[in-house]
């Protein structure tokens, strides 16, 4: 087989193909990245000096990965008129975002924390009560009038060849509405059970204005899309992802397949579930990060047998134990394992659970790729990979029990 471009490899393997090798695309979305500029975190995540997306292409580069970019930003302008204010303090080693949404209906606001070395977070968050803010989530809701392609044109020509890059789409749930209401999980679950009509209002207006932004996406040819949410099934129960989030997965991704469109799923901790689900009653092409015990409940060789063939999948090496604890002996048994498991008929891309932790060694990275390259390619030598993970785990048996 030819030797296949980054973009290639992922594009095949993400939609259900056998590519030239097994694709490497470990999640270091932000942290690597950051620490790799030698900057502080926030001239990157604040500043956009430079921005987190160049600064992460920078990284794939440097590893020799393939590229996974989710940073994609259309820029939507809604109906309802809505202009953003803001200023920034410095105090206590630490960079405050304090931003102000000015709506027809009144004002919200929140501040975003920024660190040194750490990733930044919302530390004022925009709901304060659904009642009172209600009028003005309507008019932040409302339905997309305009849209600027200059963001994902760029980032289009700047991944190149590399491996795909999308837009992130959000679905309505506690995973999303958490990141939203003063309080965080604990109020955004109050909001839906002592306000369900203004909730379920407000999930309405969320899930239409996302459908709207898919629709965008297909129509100007976006790559990929990446749906879903982090914590999905681990912030609320199947039951409440099957009423809130499901929905909207199936009319987002039904959407992309018909548009040829690839559409994906990022969901963090408890995922065997949304995989099961989605290969059944969904249009979905990939999930990922299938993180394993206790992080997630996900093992790679059950993920396979449930999704059936009609998901490809994405993951699933330990980022602590395995990636920022291990050495590279390590990263090479769990990455053989993860290729075995998963990878024998394509439709897999070597990768970790969720985010690389900032200290991650970078050989450990450089390992997952050099696997790749070494057992990687298709059709899989299978006896060679299981002769290499039995003389690792003979090697380690006394730091790691076999699975």
């Amino acid at each position: 087989m030819a030797r296949m471009t980054g973009k290639e490899r992922m594009l095949t393997a993400l939609s259900g193909g056998v590519p030239d090798r097994v694709p490497v695309a470990p999640d270091f979305s932000c942290m690597i990245p950051c620490r790799l500029t030698g900057k502080p975190f926030w001239d990157v995540l604040l500043y956009q000096n430079p921005s987190i997306w160049k600064a992460y292409i920078d990284a794939c580069d440097k590893f020799g990965t393939e590229a996974w970019v989710i940073y994609g930003d259309l820029h939507p302008q809604g109906v309802s008129p809505v202009t953003w204010s803001s200023h920034i303090e410095k105090e206590n080693g630490r960079v405050k975002l304090y931003g102000r949404c000015h709506t027809e209906a009144g004002e919200l606001t929140r501040t975003e924390t920024f660190f040194p070395a750490d990733a930044s977070t919302w530390t004022e968050k925009i709901i304060k009560d659904l009642k009172d803010d209600m009028p003005k989530l309507r008019c932040l809701y409302s339905a997309i009038q305009s849209y600027s392609l200059e963001q994902i044109r760029e980032l289009e020509a700047e991944v190149g060849d590399r491996g795909i890059w999308g837009v992130s789409i959000a679905t309505p749930g506690l995973q999303y509405w958490m990141n939203y209401f003063e309080g965080s999980l604990e109020a955004a679950t109050f909001a839906m059970l002592d306000e369900p009509e203004l909730f379920g209002e407000l999930c309405r207006l969320l899930e239409k204005q996302q459908e709207q932004l898919v629709e965008i996406c297909c129509q100007e040819k976006v790559e990929s899309i990446l749906t879903g949410g982090s914590g999905s099934i681990t912030l609320q129960s199947p039951s409440i992802w099957r009423e809130l989030c499901l929905p909207a997965i199936q009319k987002q991704t039904k959407m992309c397949r018909q548009a040829g469109v690839l559409s994906g799923i990022h969901s963090c901790g408890k995922e065997k579930y949304i995989v099961e689900t989605c290969a059944r009653e969904t249009d979905l092409d990939y999930i990922n990060p299938l993180e394993i015990p206790p992080m997630g409940d996900c093992h790679l060789a059950e993920c396979r047998r449930l999704a059936g063939g009609k998901l490809a999948l994405m993951g699933n090496l330990h980022t602590t134990q395995v990636m920022l604890m291990g050495d590279t002996d390590t990263v090479r048994l769990a990455s053989l394992r993860a290729i075995r498991d998963a990878g024998q008929d394509g439709s897999f891309v070597l990768s970790t659970g969720d985010q690389c932790g900032r200290d991650t060694p970078d050989e450990n990275i450089i390992e997952m790729v050099r696997v790749a390259e070494e057992f990687g390619h298709y059709p899989l030598n299978m006896d060679r990979i299981c002769s290499e993970i039995e003389r690792l785990e003979r090697k380690l048996e006394n730091v790691e029990p076999k699975p």
